[in-house]
């Protein structure tokens, strides 16, 4: 289905209707997952799979916004407005799932957000506890207790850092991936308009169509009509003969029998 010339509407229909209840399905199962952010379910297997599930949809959408295209310009004719239905039937589907998964990305954007400032703000309050511990301490082990602390302090922060590290790309992508749905639904749009333009025209040209069939309609009944009556002027014209040559023919037997 990679071009709209042979592609067998039906089937064409039936892929993208498939692809919008998948992604209706997946940004489901993404929605349970996060639900247990912040728990003893969060881990990093639970990430990696949500990760996961959302480019399936990326590319679900993707193809689907492809499909549509696809389905969109495959040719219109006057006697195909079950498919105009189900074209706008299945664009508002489509966007309806897409305006939720979008929901759900921004809502995982700003869970992944608020970890990453919880994060900081834990590797701040720790260093600034261990500091202050220490503060008015002038004993000749303080060297040796803030060797420890700074010791403990950095491999706190090595860990932190490579949170936040990973939540910030996670963070970037899902940017990406809603600015993607955001052309998707560009294109959506773009869709409604060209094809309303389009059926407007096949509109027109069928209100054309059907005044030129009336009229036409008209001229032959008319026709019909005419002819008709000259039929009828016909045939009286050449019964009034027949009856002329008649009474003719009868004066002429009279006389010569006289």
């Amino acid at each position: 289905m990679s071009g709209s010339s042979g592609v067998d509407a039906n089937l064409l229909a039936q892929s993208i209707s498939s692809n919008i209840q998948r992604i209706t399905l997946l940004t489901n199962e993404i929605q349970q997952m996060m639900r247990h952010f912040g728990t003893a379910q969060d881990t990093t297997i639970l990430r990696q799979t949500l990760q996961e599930k959302q480019q399936n949809v990326n590319h679900l959408a993707k193809v689907t916004d492809k499909y549509m295209k696809d389905f969109s310009s495959l040719p219109v004719t006057p006697e195909q407005r079950q498919r105009k239905i189900q074209r706008e039937r299945l664009i508002t589907e489509f966007s309806n799932a897409l305006g939720v998964f979008q929901k759900v990305q921004r809502e995982v954007a700003n869970k992944e957000k608020e970890f990453v400032e919880r994060v900081r703000a834990s590797s701040r309050v720790s260093a600034a506890d261990l500091n202050e511990g220490f503060g008015g301490i002038t004993s000749p082990f303080k060297s040796e207790i803030q060797a420890q602390t700074q010791s403990y302090e950095e491999t706190f922060t090595e860990e932190d850092l490579q949170l936040i590290q990973e939540r910030e790309s996670s963070i970037r992508q899902l940017e990406s991936d809603i600015t993607n749905i955001n052309d998707i639904f560009r294109d959506l749009g773009m869709m409604v308009h060209e094809q309303g333009d389009m059926i407007d025209s096949i509109e027109a040209n069928v209100s054309t169509t059907e005044v030129h069939v009336q009229s036409a309609t008209q001229n032959l009944n008319r026709a019909a009509s005419y002819q008709t009556s000259f039929r009828k002027k016909i045939f009286i014209f050449i019964a009034i003969l027949v009856g002329a040559a008649v009474i003719i023919g009868l004066i002429i037997w009279a006389s010569q029998k006289k």
